[in-house]
């Protein structure tokens, strides 16, 4: 047990610290990342993270996120899982998850591949087209000085332009726009949550527009000229902060099937999943995984043949 906690919550970020003789454990809940999403919530095993609905002036703001600290044991779940990295725990000022390192719970994946020689020499879309002003892009000439204006430089010196492009994947949910604005073959990015959001147009109500004042993606939510609310299905993240603030019991409805990240066995990872998921798509997913496992097992073994 701690010989010392605390819980500071302040406008901008929510605060938790454990204090023991060797050890300093402390998570940080960055309220300007958070979308207040629920699935820290879904994921937390020692269930110490709430949520509560907000709203003020008629318009719905996105769920306030609190933890427990009677409750929470700084595994690190909650940090993992969130895909806008707006939770991190530390360790003695160190952000180096155990649970991690001993794969005792899987790394989620957020695969953005960038070929920077594609980029074309005049383009910045891709940081302009992020809706989280995650990616920056910087133009380097020739004599390793940054580029203020490009239309002011001849030819050659355009040909010579070396673009930079910065991207914060730690935070990025993976919403795909910048992919969709880039040339083809210069970005990928594969979804971590893969699934499906509908909405019933029978009981969406005309005039409320709660999940779009939430979603924290732009252009994912679009009001039609009747009032109700249309989905660009290509760029949702399915977070479901969207869901959560729905006045009209499934009106709207997010399913996640699949979540991409590195292969392990876990307990813990397996009841996160299913909360995440639901059970079935659960079983289809560790089914999944299995296959490729087998499948990996039969290549060795035929490789081991080869080379007897």
């Amino acid at each position: 047990m701690p010989y010392k906690s605390s819980k500071q919550d302040l406008p901008n970020a929510l605060t938790l610290e454990w204090a023991l003789q060797v050890k300093n454990y402390k998570l940080t809940l960055d309220k300007q990342r958070c979308v207040g999403c629920q699935i820290c919530c879904l994921a937390c095993p020692k269930e110490a993270v709430s949520v509560e609905k907000q709203k003020t002036d008629e318009k719905v703001s996105k769920l306030k996120v609190d933890i427990d600290l009677a409750k929470c044991n700084f595994c690190g779940i909650c940090d993992v899982t969130c895909p806008y990295g707006a939770i991190k725990v530390t360790v003695n000022g160190v952000h180096n998850l155990a649970l991690i390192a001993k794969e005792s719970y899987p790394k989620i994946n957020r695969i953005i591949t960038l070929d920077a020689k594609e980029c074309p020499k005049d383009c910045s879309e891709c940081e302009a087209a992020c809706p989280l002003k995650l990616i920056k892009v910087s133009k380097i000439g020739f004599d390793g000085k940054p580029i203020k204006n490009i239309n002011e430089l001849s030819p050659t010196e355009k040909r010579r332009i070396k673009v930079n492009v910065d991207i914060q994947k730690d935070y990025c949910p993976t919403c795909k726009i910048c992919e969709d604005r880039c040339p083809p073959k210069t970005l990928k990015v594969t979804k971590i949550f893969e699934g499906n959001i509908t909405i019933d147009p029978d009981k969406c109500l005309s005039g409320c527009h709660y999940c779009v004042d939430v979603c924290p993606i732009s252009g994912v939510m679009v009001v039609n000229v009747d009032g109700k609310v249309d989905i660009v299905k290509s760029y949702c993240t399915y977070c479901g902060a969207c869901k959560i603030v729905c006045p009209v019991e499934e009106a709207l409805t997010v399913r996640r099937v699949k979540v991409a990240h590195e292969h392990v066995r876990s307990g813990a990872w397996n009841r996160a999943l299913e909360r995440l998921t639901s059970k079935a798509d659960e079983v289809k997913v560790l089914k999944a995984v299995a296959s490729l496992k087998k499948r990996d097992i039969v290549i060795k073994r035929l490789r081991d043949e080869v080379n007897r």
